[in-house]
């Protein structure tokens, strides 16, 4: 899936981490191998001064439809492996629909 588009929100993500997201996304190619473009979202969430938690949202397009999963944490990897889990299990899902 070479259609991945990561968009940190009001701060600069660093290579790894963009890295990090980017070879988990591939891997949903596995779950099903038709989609045609993913977004994922980097959020800080918190004041400025004291920033809590981080939230990854990601949308994954696929034909005639599309799926999102949101998740917050402490870190970033946390969040984005908790978000794939659950774009995984939809991806599942539909393939399953799809087959009856």
């Amino acid at each position: 899936m070479s259609n991945v588009t990561i968009r940190a929100v009001e701060f600069t993500a660093d290579q790894k981490l963009l890295e990090f997201i980017n070879k988990k996304m591939e891997k949903l190619n596995q779950y099903f191998d038709r989609i045609t473009h993913s977004e994922v979202y980097l959020r800080l969430e918190g004041k400025s001064s004291n920033i809590k938690d981080k939230t990854v949202e990601i949308k994954v397009s696929i034909p005639g439809n599309q799926l999102f999963a949101k998740s917050t944490s402490k870190v970033f990897e946390e969040a984005a492996d908790e978000t794939i889990d659950n774009i995984k299990r939809q991806l599942k899902k539909h393939k399953e629909k799809l087959r009856n």
